[in-house]
Formats: structure tokens, C-alpha cells, sequence
């Protein structure tokens, strides 16, 4: 299986080895799983709440279209997006172009991985919007 792997991070305030980090996990899966890692792609500092801006992101996906590789692999589905409506459409286009969305965390993705921790992940930068607000107002308060 050719795979891509993908790692991300959210914010100039992490360790940029972070994807370091997510890259060896992958690979260690993909090794186990006897596949071969033929792309690798990254965005550092750059939030899951979309896909735009994410130039490596949109490279991935023109090489699945492209027909290239056979597995996008990743950390965990946040990595990916913590956004509902673009983890699904991901989904839904790489389930076209043949394409297996496999994380670290649950294996290959399939609809209730897509529905329920797309949901999680969604209502996860939700929850920390609104306490950046109110850290955001006491620093104002004061």
C-alpha cells in the first residue's frame, strides 16, 4: 500500500517537533502494516478549524486524486481536520479516488469514526474558542 502520511499542529505556541513526533509514530504503523511511506506531508502552526491555508494538505489530496497513493495515514483524525463538514467531505472524496483515511489512533476510518469523532473534534475547538474569549476578557478586565 502507498502511503501518505500527514501530520499538523495548531499553533506557533507548540514545539514544532511535533510532527517529528507524529511522523515516527506513523511510520512505526505503517511498517507494522507493511506499507510503504511514499509522501510525507506537514503544516505546522496552522489550526484544523479548516482546510485552507494548508498548503501540504491541499498537495495530499492532489496526489490521491492524482491517484498516487493508496492510504492517507495520520495521528489521529484532529490531525486531519476538526471540522466536521471537511472530514467528511475528505471522506467522501478519498472513498471516490480509492483511498483509505487509516489514523494511528483507530485504524481505518470508516462513517460512525467520521460522525462521531468528527463531531468530537468539532466540539472540541468549539469549547476552546470560548475559552480563549474569556482569557481573552480577563486579560481586558484587567
Amino acid at each position: 500500500m502507498r502511503t501518505a502520511i500527514y501530520a499538523r499542529f495548531s499553533s506557533d505556541l507548540q514545539n514544532d517537533r511535533s510532527v517529528e513526533d507524529q511522523n515516527v509514530l506513523c511510520r512505526g504503523y505503517a511498517e507494522k502494516a507493511g506499507w510503504r511511506v511514499v509522501a510525507t506531508f506537514a503544516d505546522h502552526a496552522v489550526s484544523g478549524s479548516s482546510i485552507h491555508n494548508r498548503p501540504d494538505y491541499q498537495r495530499m489530496i492532489g496526489l490521491a486524486a492524482a491517484g498516487e497513493i493508496d492510504v492517507i495515514l495520520a495521528e489521529d483524525i484532529d490531525r486531519l481536520s476538526r471540522n466536521l463538514a471537511d472530514i467528511a467531505r475528505l471522506y467522501e472524496r478519498m472513498s471516490f479516488f480509492g483511498v483509505k483515511l487509516v489514523t494511528a489512533a483507530d485504524g481505518e476510518l470508516d462513517e460512525m469514526h467520521i460522525g462521531f469523532k468528527g463531531t468530537q473534534s468539532a466540539v472540541f475547538l468549539k469549547g476552546l474558542a470560548q475559552k480563549t474569549k474569556r482569557g481573552m476578557a480577563g486579560v481586558i478586565r484587567q
